[in-house]
């Protein structure tokens, strides 16, 4: 078997032993076809450039072209190319003919190659090429790009096929360049009947990498999913007033109708899960990832812009907001990637392939639902770049997420939605609606919603934080979601008792504003005095000088800990009072 030629492979990073095992796989054979599926994070991109390069280098193919979902991953595909040492051209256009001298190809998206298939087979076919298709399942005959692909790619040299997960379809809706064997599987597409079984096609991967090998190879970071339940009241089309439990709605329409309504940013719900994952990042910032951050999801651009001002009210820092059609969404997500902003709100940017290796949370704020969109989301959580590291994801205690979460590390088949026909712009991803779908109440006013811990999901088992298991000491309050130091009943256990404090201290910060939380971004200093803000940067204090202490004393954090409350007498630090708070906080500045 040949090695890669120098020219290409310098600089470039050590294969893991999936990357290898599958380049290997592919040389026994060298096939016209090659379909990958990987976990998200498990390095995809790093195999295919791999491949390009050994592929360039024995003079087999002349050209690589590379077919993304988005504008933002046709630079993202780019860099990683450059850093392979294979030049790509990431800005050519349709109105552009030839593929520019001094580069090896160039990068494309799905949207473009629909436009002008034709032209993007002349270029293909004017030299040997490899294409390489980046999360194939894009290319659904639904929106036209099945057909384009196969028009611009079916004549090509060699076709490399990349998705991160499996996935399924129906029978009339075969993607380019898949094989396929029949199956039988449950219904999960929005609008259709739940749980009748019906004979699809499941895609047929020539190399399979799931997420339990790569969790096995530390590839990938442990998933911990903390859901929240909650009490939402909202009024009907018929004028009825509803109250109902996320955990205990009855019916799915009940239940869809309580989700939706604790996703409203007037209500209780999401400043609650937004201080949570705040103090989440927080605790990873202080304890071995100093450049821990977060993703908060929403559905729309209007909700995610709600989010953002919700964040800010309740950090005090305003985050990264990204929406699909700001023609500054890229480079928004490059300056995340690179930067140290705590949280970034988003729609649609950042559900697939984008790479932001120290974003380590992320709160599901969306009614979104299917396999598919759940992995790719989750997985831009889960990169790992240090043994130590875990990823948080914050989301609603309803039965179509806990079933998600639950299989999480379940090697499984994901199916897909069926593509829908839309004059929209054709690279954003396929997100439902935020008014209901046919059938579904045509009014709904929200009227409250308010957010309680449930419990912590990890390795398929709920962890509710109840029982008779000893308690823990205090000072072990302080850290929370530590990897590696709390166990995830003792984390549940201590989430739960810190729940009411937090819903207690949203509420209260909610009395100091006028309800409205789109106004916070219009008087930014009208919550510079909040009690609950003021506490929260009082209790970062205390554990950066914590830790100044300890380091000054060679004392273990958790004795200082200990030495303060004796010194400054009170409940833990996550549920004293701001008076206590600024005590402990001068007694730490006379200790050093």
């Amino acid at each position: 078997m040949a090695s890669p030629a120098p020219m290409y492979a310098a600089g470039a990073r050590p294969l893991r032993a999936w990357q290898q095992e599958a380049l290997e796989h592919y040389e026994e054979t060298s096939p016209k076809d090659f379909l990958v599926t990987a976990t998200p994070g498990a390095g995809k991109t790093t195999f295919a450039l791999t491949l390009a390069a050994r592929l360039l280098a024995r003079r087999e193919v002349a050209r690589v072209v590379v077919v993304a979902p988005t504008d933002h991953l046709r630079l993202q595909w780019a860099d990683a190319a450059d850093r392979a040492g294979i030049v790509l051209d990431p800005g050519l256009t349709n109105a552009v003919g030839p593929v520019r001298a001094g580069t090896q190809g160039y990068v494309t998206t799905y949207a473009q190659v629909a436009g002008k298939p034709m032209l993007h087979a002349a270029r293909a076919t004017a030299v040997k090429s490899l294409v390489i298709l980046d999360e194939i399942h894009h290319a659904g005959d639904g929106l036209s790009w099945g057909e384009a692909v196969a028009d611009a790619f079916g004549m090509v040299a060699r076709r490399l096929c990349l998705t991160g997960t499996p996935f399924r379809t129906k029978v009339d809706e075969r993607i380019p360049f898949v094989r396929y064997e029949e199956d039988t599987f449950e219904v999960d597409f929005p609008g259709e009947g739940q749980g009748e079984r019906l004979t699809g096609l499941a895609s047929r991967a020539d190399y399979t990498y799931g997420y339990k090998e790569a969790l096995a190879d530390s590839v990938v970071r442990p998933v911990v999913f903390a859901a929240y339940t909650g009490t939402a009241r909202w009024r009907n089309s018929a004028g009825e007033v509803v109250a109902a439990s996320l955990t205990e709605a009855g019916t799915k329409s009940v239940e869809m109708a309580a989700w939706r309504t604790v996703l409203d940013p007037k209500g209780q719900w999401v400043p609650h899960v937004i201080a949570a994952m705040d103090e989440r990042i927080t605790h990873l910032r202080e304890h071995g990832m100093p450049d821990a951050a977060g993703l908060v999801l929403a559905s729309d651009q209007d909700d995610a812009r709600a989010y953002a001002r919700i964040v800010r009210r309740i950090t005090g820092k305003a985050p990264e907001l990204i929406l699909s059609d700001d023609p500054k969404a890229s480079k928004k997500i490059e300056r995340f990637a690179t930067g140290s902003a705590r949280i970034a709100v988003c729609v649609r940017m950042v559900s697939e392939g984008v790479d932001i290796p120290r974003a380590a949370v992320l709160a599901w704020m969306t009614s979104y639902r299917t396999p598919l969109f759940f992995a790719q989301a989750v997985g831009r959580v889960v990169r790992a770049r240090d043994p130590q590291e875990s990823a948080t994801v914050f989301l609603p205690a309803v039965r179509p997420l806990l079933a998600l979460a639950a299989s999480m590390e379940e090697q499984r088949n994901h199916v897909m939605p069926p593509p829908r026909r839309t004059e929209e712009d054709l690279e954003e991803l396929d997100l439902p609606p935020r008014e209901p779908r046919e059938g579904a109440l045509s009014q709904h006013e929200m009227l409250e919603a308010d957010a309680r811990f449930a419990h912590v999901l990890h390795g398929g088992t709920a962890h509710t934080g109840a029982g008779n298991r000893p308690a823990l000491a205090a000072e072990d309050e302080e850290f929370v979601g530590i990897p590696g130091l709390l166990t995830p009943e003792q984390t549940a256990e201590l989430l739960a008792k810190r729940d009411d404090d937090l819903r207690l201290r949203i509420a209260a910060s909610h009395k100091h504003d006028d309800g409205d939380p789109m106004l916070v971004e219009d008087h930014p200093d009208e919550h510079e005095t909040n009690g609950w803000r003021d506490a929260a940067e009082l209790r970062r204090e205390i554990n950066r000088l914590v830790s100044r202490v300890s380091a000054k004393t060679s004392t273990p954090h958790a004795v200082v800990h200990t030495q303060l409350r004796q010194s400054v007498p009170g409940p833990p630090s996550a549920s004293a009072s701001v008076d206590v708070l600024r005590m402990r906080r001068e007694r730490l500045r006379t200790m050093l």
